[in-house]
């Protein structure tokens, strides 16, 4: 465990995409390089690359936990339990997230909360007040996505729905839409500037909450 305040802020980057030379690469590399610069650590999670199994086996359902815990979840919960801002990254296919992320979400995120804590808002106790945010990608545009009620099915049944019951705070939703091989050399460049912009809002916002937990436990003490 990390002593409180003195650890670098880390952003742990959970990327699903199997293509080392796509462009959900290239925004994760670009994340972690506007995080690095900021002073803060990036750790990146490649679950293709990881060769992640994303599959949950029936002594692991919500509920259903054995005692044992597997080696590779309990290496991600480890790396979560020192994130201040945990970021996905993943591209659209059939309007929903990859097989690998949902994985994610059910054996790691979901590891150790049941459905009485779902049903009774009982925040996870490593997730809780971590700052959650998402870079998503498809080759369609935003507009034909809403139109076909993708969008709105995603951000609810997915963003919202996870930042609620592990009680996660929302650091945002950025989808770049119109990503196809191969991408325009001015368009990519314009995406990847927006993925720096927002790393470094993100930095400043996990930094800023740091400060003003530190105060506050400050103020605590000083009072007789």
């Amino acid at each position: 465990m990390r002593a409180a305040h003195t650890a670098l802020l880390r952003h742990v980057v959970v990327l699903g995409h199997p293509d080392p030379h796509s462009f959900n690469h290239a925004i994760a590399a670009r994340y972690c390089e506007a995080v690095l610069a900021c002073g803060q650590e990036a750790v990146v999670r490649d679950l293709y690359a990881l060769d992640f199994d994303p599959r949950l086996h029936a002594g692991n359902r919500p509920g259903h936990a054995t005692s044992h815990l597997s080696a590779d979840v309990s290496r991600e919960l480890g790396l979560l339990r020192d994130a201040d801002v945990i970021l996905f990254v993943y591209p659209l296919w059939f309007g929903m997230p990859p097989a690998m992320i949902k994985g994610y979400v059910d054996r790691v995120l979901g590891e150790a909360l049941t459905p009485h804590d779902i049903k009774n808002h009982v925040p996870d106790a490593i997730l809780r007040g971590k700052r959650f945010a998402t870079f998503s990608t498809s080759a369609t545009t935003r507009a034909w996505l809403e139109e076909q009620g993708q969008w709105r099915a995603l951000r609810q049944a997915f963003d919202v729905y996870l930042l609620s019951i592990f009680g996660m705070r929302d650091g945002g939703h950025t989808h770049f839409d119109a990503i196809v091989d191969p991408i325009d050399p001015r368009y990519a460049g314009e995406t990847l500037l927006a993925v720096e912009t927002q790393a470094r809002l993100l930095c400043s916002t996990a930094l800023a909450e740091r400060h003003a937990i530190a105060a506050a436990q400050t103020l605590g003490t000083a009072r007789p």
